[in-house]
């Protein structure tokens, strides 16, 4: 195992610890599940033994773990705390973690425009890009959330499918939707936080059977991308498709006005001595500029 690895893994397993499950860590290093997952077995197969007891209140140490928790805990605190020190070596720097169908679909696609007003501010974002990953609390994070941070923009869901899809719609008929190919994330068929076809049903009909069936997705971006070869129908979130819609990829086969509020919003948390530095600032106020003009337009197409 190499030094990167290893300091990795080790990251991945305090974090399972602090936050009681493989998906709070995983949300809170910005990675997947899997990936927190495979990190800590790495650990455990160099290491030889068991480190995480799994039960119904969440993870917890085994007692080999246990005997060294308080060092693990003690070393990361260290870590985080080195990392504020030595800010200053890495003004031009800024390390987000931000949910990753977010970042993929809605932050990157952006980007580029902040990239060229300001060259030189190099990005760390879920631990990839122009600089490694930095051990400790990030600069930003972008979660979809309530909480204290300050909310960046509320989106809607709304059906979505492929150009071809719409004329196998069976208009007319008492449920026009029967029979067609749905596509699910998985988090909208086990967390009211996301919403999905069966919500979006009982609020507007269309379909009565078959609510819960079809192929199931991880992330959105891989279920848009099913969307966008004419696979099947998706309800997903608005802010994630504009381009897409724009530009014909994606189509909306019912009014926009049929959509689901999501329940949660996007929001941003700063690291309180990040906001000082002026290139944080610089990404702070284009990205609130980005959000609004996001808001604005959630707005305008679902009010038309």
């Amino acid at each position: 195992m190499t030094p990167v690895t290893h300091l990795k893994s080790l990251q991945a397993l305090e974090m399972a610890i602090r936050e009681g499950s493989l998906k709070a860590a995983a949300e809170a290093l910005g990675i997947t599940s899997a990936a927190v997952g495979q990190r800590i077995r790495a650990l455990e197969d160099y290491l030889g033994t068991d480190l995480l007891l799994r039960g119904r209140s969440g993870l917890s140490p085994t007692p080999e773990l246990l005997e060294a928790l308080a060092d693990l805990r003690a070393g990361f605190a260290a870590l985080e705390r080195v990392t504020e020190v030595l800010d200053f070596q890495r003004m031009s720097e800024i390390h987000v973690v931000a949910d990753p169908d977010w970042t993929e679909l809605w932050l990157m696609p952006r980007l580029t425009e902040f990239r060229q007003m300001y060259p030189n501010v190099l990005f760390c974002i879920n631990g990839a890009g122009d600089v490694p990953i930095r051990i400790g609390t990030p600069d930003l994070r972008i979660t979809y959330a309530n909480g204290p941070g300050e909310v960046l923009f509320r989106d809607v869901l709304i059906p979505v499918t492929g150009p071809d899809n719409p004329r196998r719609i069976a208009v007319g008929e008492a449920y026009p939707m029967e029979g067609m190919p749905l596509l699910h994330l998985k988090a909208q068929l086990e967390d009211p936080a996301h919403p999905g076809w069966p919500h979006w049903f009982d609020l507007f009909g269309q379909r009565e059977t078959g609510i819960d069936r079809g192929v199931r997705y991880p992330h959105a971006r891989l279920a848009l991308k099913a969307v966008r070869e004419n696979v099947g129908f998706l309800v997903c979130g608005l802010s994630l498709m504009t381009r897409d819609i724009a530009e014909g990829r994606i189509v909306t086969p019912f009014p926009l006005s049929q959509s689901i509020p999501a329940p949660l919003p996007y929001q941003l948390t700063v690291r309180h001595d990040s906001g000082k530095r002026p290139q944080i600032q610089k990404f702070v106020s284009w990205l609130r500029d980005a959000a609004a003009q996001t808001q604005a337009e959630i707005d305008r197409m679902t009010s038309a």
